[in-house]
């Protein structure tokens, strides 16, 4: 679970036995009024546990501040934007995942991306996306609505052509090797790649192998815009908007930059990716 969140679920739970305190009531009789443990009341004002919208909305009336409910739902807000389960986003397939996708390109003006291990979905060609897709459905045991999520992703690039956007990529050379897909699906990918540098919306940029990086990526993220980041880990998906969360990754951002290849050494390690390959 990312210190983020839990910072965040922790100062809820703060506010909560702040309402309490004021209420001049004992946790045991708050928790009797409401028809719960006493063990859910100390787990909430500690951070311990995620309340829901209708604990929040007990709390604040048992207190007698049924004023503050809109307050504490706006917390919960915040908190659940930090935290997203994939499996529970993922749930009714990956399309509507990268419906998502969709409306926040379309909000954004400028985009950021790094990836670690894999092609920025953006710059991804229907034939590699399909194999990623399929991939995570196995691996989440999720439905595989791949088709739809195919034609989403692609309907995503159209962003990549629209006037006042921009778009910069960062990934690392070993992404241009590492194969979720047939060698002629990756051929097709390192073409797609070459031919994205140059383009007047797309500023692409490969780190080497044997760059000397000020720190190691852990982990792929996207920024848009200054107003949020998105992080996605193996279980968990974050949404951060706080202005030292974007600060911190903007840092990281700078940091990696300064050892990426952009425009002709772009095209020469991709060309080395592609030459790799056996010819399809």
């Amino acid at each position: 679970m990312s210190t983020d969140f839990q910072t965040a679920r922790e100062a809820l739970g703060a506010r909560l036995r702040e309402l309490r305190a004021d209420a001049c009531l004992e946790g045991k009789d708050l928790a009797a009024q409401l028809g719960w443990q006493p063990s859910k009341v100390s787990r909430l004002q500690s951070g311990k546990q995620t309340p829901s919208a209708e604990d929040l909305t007990a709390w604040a009336e048992a207190v007698g501040r049924p004023d503050v409910a809109h307050e504490l739902h706006g917390l919960l807000a915040g908190l659940e934007m930090k935290h997203r389960s994939l499996r529970r986003t993922l749930s009714a397939g990956q399309h509507a995942r990268q419906e998502l996708a969709i409306a926040e390109t379309s909000a954004t003006r400028e985009i950021r991306a790094f990836e670690v291990a894999r092609i920025p979905g953006l710059l991804q060609t229907p034939e590699y996306a399909r194999s990623v897709f399929e991939a995570t459905a196995e691996f989440r045991q999720i439905p595989r609505s791949i088709d739809e999520a195919v034609a989403s992703r692609i309907r995503r690039q159209e962003a990549l052509y629209q006037p006042g956007k921009s778009f910069t990529f960062l990934v690392s050379e070993g992404a241009l090797f590492i194969r979720l897909c047939s060698l002629e699906v990756m051929a097709a990918q390192l073409d797609r790649l070459y031919n994205v540098v140059g383009m007047a919306s797309v500023q692409l940029g490969v780190i080497p192998l044997g760059a000397q990086l000020r720190r190691t990526p852990a982990h792929g993220f996207w920024i848009y815009d200054r107003r949020l980041v998105i992080v996605e880990t193996i279980s968990e998906e974050l949404w951060l908007d706080g202005d030292a969360d974007i600060a911190l990754y903007e840092r990281a951002w700078d940091w990696l930059t300064e050892a990426a290849a952009y425009g002709r050494d772009a095209r020469r390690l991709i060309g080395r990716a592609r030459a790799s390959l056996k010819s399809p």
